[in-house]
């Protein structure tokens, strides 16, 4: 009834314009006006918007092409640009008649935007100088009202806001457990086309359209999903590692375990049993990886914990073994059970579902934030909207800590059914995590002809001297992703046999804010002749010390050199353009020679390096801004012999 509504009001809107003199005197603007509202009228929204465009190119201050124009984006829910063309008609008229035809739309828009404030100022003016129109005048103080009362109390309103996703995902009987890789490109969940539990559970993925809409959802591979079920999963957040639960009918441990599949190229290998060190004779499952997939938190009912479920860790070795699963210990468990652990990208703050802590009823979702690399804080409810009387489950934060997708269970229209779907939450800045997390992808390349690369990619807190990451990047294609976290100053490493290494930074330590970066990386053969800038070797301004913060980057030389032993290398320091050239010749030298001294006070044959100082006379960028500054200042490491 509202949208026919809408429809009457917007005709007698038209009608309403066209009583009125055209405000234009170009012949084509009308032409093209009106061809444009044949389209409207059968719906054609994308043509009447060209042709509307090309009508305002004719003449820009036609304000009845500014009013239709604004019309058709109200019509397709698209209120930014309808306020902004309505806006901007009714800028450019004073004549009384026009403008309360603007007031009255420009206020229905500016209600669907929460621009409460704004609405009640346009809808008032109409309100105020409208006589004649009495059906749009109570539609109007109806606006009105409703504008005034959330107005006065936006405050009480939750700060969350939740909408299901689309039919075309949520298209299934049951769908829960959320999981997304760190580009949020690829959403991964349990599907049941029944709400019998013992029907087929299977993993299926949706996949992201470059218009960020997403797709219908698919098995995510045949060497997955079988007749047996497959529930709950993790995914790394380079979408490479999956880890998921299986029940009866496989050959395994306990009633439920976890295995472990491996993405190379588009294609999945057959699950794995992660094996006794995580499984045991009971019941494991809703698995979660940290983001580079070498930490794993899980559920289990073993009887050696605090209560009858409890969170469990293990972590992955250098040699691709998982280690003998500890307790997550009695901060985190409760002496009752807790449930679907969701570990964040930065490493830092874990959420989990228990109904042993004080909450809103049943199960609820919590989180805790990791004090150090043992401790965790005490636990704090997430709460409402997002917990509720109902139980609460499968919380999933994405790295940006910007929204969170979880499954919530509906009734169904008939008796004794429910139905489970998935929703998203838009999550408030004051109410996001502390430390968010983004990405660098890109594809590691063989620099001369191009081919992907399988390399090691480690990435270092250079505070810390610590490993926060290490992923490899993808055999056939190259493929890479690593997550960055707020906080902290990286170095990035990328390393494979036969080839120099790359040095990368990224100082987070202070960015409040920052996008993904997309980075293909070039690998040369380590020939004579090959180059390494020294991105992470650090010294104080106009002084040739080494600053401790370069301790990781001078190791990785050592490790470098130690495994080459038959390598010769040029350590060349370079400086900008500050200051005299024989100054700056010398203080590369020094630079230089320092780093030389570290290797030789390491075990470095000092015959096997050649420092060298050449100040400003070899830049790799104009000395012509700040950044281009930065970037000559440098040492490089070049292989001789």
């Amino acid at each position: 009834m509202k949208c026919f509504i809408f429809f009457l009001l917007t005709v007698a809107a038209f009608q309403s314009v066209a009583q009125v003199q055209l405000s234009t005197k170009s012949k084509k603007a009308i032409e093209l006006y009106t061809e444009a509202d044949n389209y409207r009228v059968r719906g054609q929204f994308q043509e009447a918007i060209a042709l509307l465009n090309q009508a305002l190119q004719k003449d820009d201050e036609f304000v009845e092409a500014y009013y239709r124009l604004g019309l058709v984006y109200l019509n397709m829910k698209q209120y930014d640009p309808a306020i902004l063309q309505l806006e901007k008609g009714l800028s450019l008229t004073a004549d009384i008649r026009k403008q309360k035809v603007f007031w009255f739309d420009l206020g229905d828009a500016y209600l669907a935007k929460g621009r409460y404030e704004d609405a009640m100022k346009t809808l008032g003016a109409f309100i105020k100088n409208e006589i004649q129109n009495k059906q749009k005048v109570d539609r109007a103080t109806m606006m009105y009202k409703s504008a005034e009362f959330a107005f006065k109390n936006k405050d009480n309103i939750s700060a969350y806001k939740q909408r299901p996703l689309s039919d075309t995902v949520n298209c299934f009987a049951m769908q829960y457990f959320p999981v997304l890789t760190a580009d949020q490109r690829q959403l991964i969940f349990t599907r049941r086309l029944s709400n019998d539990p013992n029907d087929d559970e299977d993993l299926v993925v949706a996949t992201k359209n470059d218009k960020g809409q997403w797709q219908k959802p698919v098995s995510i591979s045949k060497n997955i999903n079988t007749q047996l079920n497959e529930g709950t999963c993790t995914i790394s957040a380079d979408g490479r590692k999956l880890i998921m639960t299986s029940c009866t009918g496989r050959e395994g441990i306990g009633s439920c375990d976890l295995y472990e599949s491996t993405k190379i190229g588009d294609e999945w290998s057959e699950p794995k049993n992660l094996g006794t060190n995580v499984n045991s004779p009971s019941w494991e499952s809703q698995p979660s990886l940290s983001a580079d997939g070498r930490t794993l938190y899980f559920i289990s009912d073993r009887r050696s914990g605090y209560g009858r479920r409890d969170i469990w860790i293990s972590q992955l070795d250098d040699n691709g073994k998982w280690s003998k699963a500890v307790n997550a210990g009695k901060t985190i468990n409760s002496q009752f059970d807790e449930m679907s652990p969701f570990i964040h990208a930065n490493n830092k703050v874990l959420y989990y579902a228990s109904n042993g802590l004080p909450g809103f009823g049943g199960y609820d979702i919590y989180f805790v934030e990791r004090k150090d690399s043992i401790g965790w804080s005490a636990p704090q409810n997430f709460g409402a909207p997002v917990n509720t009387h109902e139980d609460q489950f499968s919380l999933f934060i994405t790295a940006d800590g910007k929204k969170g997708y979880y499954s919530q269970d509906e009734a169904a229209l008939r008796a004794g059914e429910s139905k489970s779907r998935l929703f998203e939450l838009v999550i408030p800045t004051e109410n996001q995590i502390k430390f968010r997390s983004n990405y660098v992808k890109g594809i590691v390349r063989d620099k001369k002809d191009r081919h992907p690369l399988r390399a090691r990619i480690e990435l270092i807190n250079i505070e810390k001297n610590a490993v926060e990451s290490l992923v490899e990047s993808d055999s056939v294609t190259g493929e890479y992703l690593i997550v960055l976290t707020q906080g902290a100053d990286y170095a990035l490493y990328v390393n494979r046999k036969s080839y120099l290494f790359k040095s990368l930074n990224f100082n987070y330590s202070e960015v409040k804010d920052f996008a993904p970066i997309i980075l293909d990386i070039d690998l040369e053969k380590a020939v004579a002749g090959s180059v390494v800038v020294l991105n992470n070797i650090f010294f104080e301004f106009d002084k040739f010390d080494l600053k401790d913060s370069s301790i990781p980057e001078l190791n990785k030389i050592l490790t470098f050199l130690t495994e080459n032993p038959r390598v010769k290398v040029e350590i060349a320091g370079h400086t900008d353009n500050a200051g005299t050239a024989d100054y700056n010749r010398q203080l590369s030298l020094k630079r230089a020679q320092s780093v030389f001294n570290y290797l030789v006070e390491k075990g470095i044959d000092s015959r096997r390096l050649q420092p060298m100082g050449y100040g400003p006379d070899r830049p790799i960028a104009a000395n012509d801004s700040e950044d281009n500054k930065k970037m000559n200042r440098r040492i490089e490491f070049k292989l001789i012999q």
